[in-house]
């Protein structure tokens, strides 16, 4: 497409946005057509693309973030769209692909044998090289999947955003940014470090994303909030000049003598150059806001804390490049919703701090 068919395309997407923008009443009933929080944008008209990722195949604790995706997509329409740095935000649109059927069912597939492999190596068994194999050949291939699909994203003049799924699904997503975006940093909310190696044997488990991303050339990587390390891990955060890790224990250290959180979050920021990328794993905030989640730690972020700081990261005049969230597990019963509200409502921040700068 040359420079001239893509402006046009651009104009008519933007003529029809505002066409449906006339007919659309943000303080009417949350529409159920299938769409992101409700709102009647499509593809072409939305500043911010979504890409649902069904997979927690190498979950090593609780499963269910398959399903989180979904149940983020159903909850959303019934937020309110009046974000509170960025009110008209929305009006950019915010578009979530279709969920890939076939990668919902190789995670089917697969995840029963990796249950059983992760229950022998918890017995004593030798580690089982087949299954090694086989997991990290589907879960390469997953990632190249993601990259392909977020670096469309980005040829498209849009951002990319991501749903997990585990938080190992986000490699490609974040490869597909350092691409475009070599020099940008990554803002890590989060339970846990993730700098594990090939942890259980699974060279793209959840627990060794951000090993992963650094591996893939991140210059810059800040971790806010982590509270469970293994200590091969505590020792990489001390050593390691490209990671800057602010870790529960410091922050509450700092705050119980006084520092107020608004000037912690300045510390937080200050190593990060203008793009960032936000990875979030919603274990990142207290458990009792997502219960479900696979690997919940005791503490975390209060949803406010949280998105006060994404919006200073927004506001100090860093640009959100693209994000993804992770881990949000609804109900195994489906008896509640109240994960996958929680994980609408933080997508909705994300996706308004993303436009908003």
């Amino acid at each position: 497409m040359s420079a001239k068919q893509a402006q046009n395309s651009e104009a008519e997407a933007a003529r029809k946005r505002e066409t449906k923008l006339a007919a659309f009443d943000p303080d009417g009933v949350g529409a159920e057509n299938g769409r992101l929080f409700g709102l009647p944008f499509s593809h072409a008209e939305s500043a911010v693309v979504v890409l649902p990722v069904p997979w927690d195949a190498t979950a090593s604790y609780g499963g269910g973030s398959a399903k989180g995706p979904e149940a983020i997509l159903a909850a959303s329409p019934q937020l309110d769209l009046d974000d509170p740095d960025y009110p008209e935000a929305w009006k950019q649109g915010f578009f979530m692909l279709d969920a890939s059927g076939e990668w919902r069912q190789r995670n089917r597939n697969l995840r029963p044998q990796v249950q059983e492999y992760l229950r022998l190596l918890a017995a004593g068994a030798p580690v089982d090289r087949k299954v090694i194999d086989t997991v990290n050949a589907e879960t390469e291939a997953l990632r190249q999947w993601v990259f392909a699909r977020t670096g469309e994203t980005f040829a498209a003049g849009k951002i990319p955003g991501l749903v997990g799924g585990d938080h190992g699904t986000a490699l490609g997503a974040i490869q597909a940014g350092l691409q475009r975006c070599p020099d940008m940093g990554l803002l890590q909310i989060d339970a846990h470090a993730d700098l594990r190696v090939a942890y259980e044997g699974f060279l793209h488990s959840h627990a060794s994303i951000m090993h992963n991303a650094l591996e893939s050339g991140l210059k810059t990587l800040v971790s806010a909030g982590i509270r469970d390390t293994s200590p091969g891990e505590r020792q990489r955060m001390e050593s390691d000049p490209r990671i800057h890790a602010f870790t529960q224990r410091s922050l509450e250290a700092e705050r119980y003598r006084g520092r107020s959180w608004a000037d912690q979050v300045q510390d937080i920021l200050a190593p990060l150059p203008e793009q960032v990328w936000v990875s979030f794993d919603i274990d990142g905030l207290a458990p009792a806001l997502c219960p479900n989640t696979g690997t919940p730690v005791p503490g975390g972020f209060a949803f406010g804390e949280a998105s006060f700081l994404l919006s200073a990261l927004v506001q100090s005049g860093r640009r959100i490049v693209g994000f993804d969230l992770t881990e949000v597990a609804p109900h195994p019963n489906g008896r509640d919703e109240w994960d996958a509200n929680v994980g609408a409502r933080v997508l909705f921040r994300l996706c308004s701090l993303a436009v908003g700068t």
